[in-house]
């Protein structure tokens, strides 16, 4: 099922005077709403941020949200999404992946090592689940954007536990290993094959001022460099989509610039009832702005 969104009116209501917009949410209620959670995981403190729609978390139905690459939980997508989502009513956990850091906050510093995996993130999101089950939720979607949308789709395919609802996937990650190789060397005039059969051979052993990722010269575990850099077709969304079984949402950015093409990879995928896409006008990777509004309310047309 594909659809394309037309305004929604959130979109309007942007557009009257502040003190009208007052009169439906307060920036008070926003503020109040907001919780910094905090468990621990493997010697690790794991955060989130906790935006309550009101009372107990005991039988509300909660949305967990995961970000992309070596973000972080108060970027303006993340944030702004769950101030939208809580207008709506929705309840939401933002967590930070720890990427190996204890009470990580901001974006990974390019100057600390490398030590995390890719994969990694599917353990915390068990954590997140085991934590959210103790409050006694009666749900959880769980929602990723961009490289999170990837790990959430993987852990949705190999991992699918009785309380997750639905899943929610915002630009997720595609993976092409012909084009990453491309990327790598346009990027950083750096050959990747050679660099990643080296790191295939070191074990545990740490690369010293190798280009990874968005981090240039930096220092990385060689397990991390081959676990970003592998080719594993789990790593393209579109691949996982048939495996998961439960209703997923595609969200799909019209002016993407970092996941291209990812409507016709969908498209196919949708013939199955249980996959529905959505493009979102004038969106770009981030869904900044008006873009974030109508990416919620489609989240909360799904979630119905």
């Amino acid at each position: 099922m594909t659809a394309r969104t037309t305004p929604g009116p959130s979109r309007w209501i942007r557009i009257l005077p502040a003190f009208f917009v007052l009169m439906f949410f307060s920036a008070a209620q926003l503020a109040a709403a907001d919780q910094d959670i905090k468990i621990q995981y493997n010697g690790l403190t794991l955060n989130a941020n906790l935006a309550n729609a009101g009372g107990k978390l005991e039988g509300q139905s909660v949305v967990l949200i995961v970000h992309g690459t070596l973000a972080h939980n108060g970027m303006e997508i993340i944030s702004g999404l769950q101030k939208a989502l809580l207008e709506r009513d929705i309840t939401s956990l933002a967590i930070n992946l720890s990427l190996g850091r204890n009470d990580r906050r901001g974006m990974y510093d390019c100057k600390s090592m490398h030590s995390h995996l890719h994969e990694d993130a599917l353990d915390e999101i068990g954590q997140w689940l085991d934590w959210l089950q103790k409050q006694k939720v009666k749900s959880v979607a769980v929602l990723g954007h961009s490289r999170g949308g990837n790990q959430v789709a993987w852990f949705a395919a190999e991992r699918m536990r009785p309380e997750i609802s639905r899943i929610i996937l915002m630009a997720p990650m595609t993976w092409d290993a012909q084009y990453a190789a491309k990327s790598y060397q346009k990027n950083y005039s750096v050959k990747l094959a050679p660099l990643l059969a080296k790191a295939g051979t070191l074990g545990d052993e740490t690369m010293k001022s190798v280009d990874f990722i968005y981090c240039p010269k930096t220092d990385v575990k060689a397990a991390s460099f081959v676990s970003y850099y592998r080719d594993d077709p789990r790593k393209d969304t579109p691949y996982l989509l048939p495996k998961i079984k439960r209703p997923v949402l595609v969200l799909v950015a019209e002016n993407d610039k970092v996941v291209k093409n990812l409507a016709p990879k969908i498209e196919p995928l949708t013939a199955d009832s249980q996959v529905k896409m959505v493009e979102i006008p004038e969106a770009g990777h981030m869904f900044l702005d008006f873009a974030l509004d109508d990416a919620a309310d489609s989240i909360a047309e799904f979630l119905e």
